[in-house]
């Protein structure tokens, strides 16, 4: 019965190593260039991401500049922009201050003007107002005008100094 173990064991043995030889031979091969197949593909997936892990951190970066930059540009547009605001109330506000003291002037004159028609129209007709009193009083009409005139002009004279 031990004969028959250790040959048991012994085909058994040979029939292993040929199996194991046939395996070794046929089938690992093929596993080992699946096997790296598999960590080429692994290393190659990883090279890409580490290479679009740098992608992104360079256009992140480059993001970044380009924001911090527009931030600076528009700050300095808002600055701009308010500094030609105030430079244009300024120029608003000056022409309207000259256009106020035109218009004041005008009205000055325009005032002055009208004051002086005012006392022409109300010297002549206080003269003949006054030309028509005095005939009334001496009881005849004064018909030169030099005396008409010179009678008139004292009068206003006179409540011109009673002022």
């Amino acid at each position: 019965m031990y004969k028959r173990q250790v040959y048991d064991i012994v085909w058994s043995l040979i029939i292993l190593v040929i199996v194991a030889v046939f395996f070794y031979k046929f089938f690992m091969p093929k596993f080992n260039a699946i096997f790296d197949e598999r960590a080429a593909k692994i290393q190659g997936n990883i090279a890409k991401a580490e290479q679009a892990r740098k992608d992104a951190d360079e256009a992140k970066a480059k993001y970044e500049a380009q924001l911090s930059t527009a931030r600076v540009d528009a700050a300095k547009i808002r600055d701009d922009a308010r500094a030609e605001a105030s430079h244009i109330i300024a120029d608003a506000r000056s022409r309207a201050e000259s256009d106020a003291a035109q218009i004041t002037a005008s009205a000055q004159r325009s005032i002055e003007s009208q004051h002086q028609q005012a006392i022409v129209s109300l010297k002549g007709e206080v003269g003949a107002l006054a030309t028509a009193l005095a005939g009334k009083i001496l009881g005849a009409k004064l018909e030169d005008n030099d005396v008409q005139s010179s009678m008139i002009d004292s009068m206003i004279d006179d409540l011109g100094a009673k002022k």
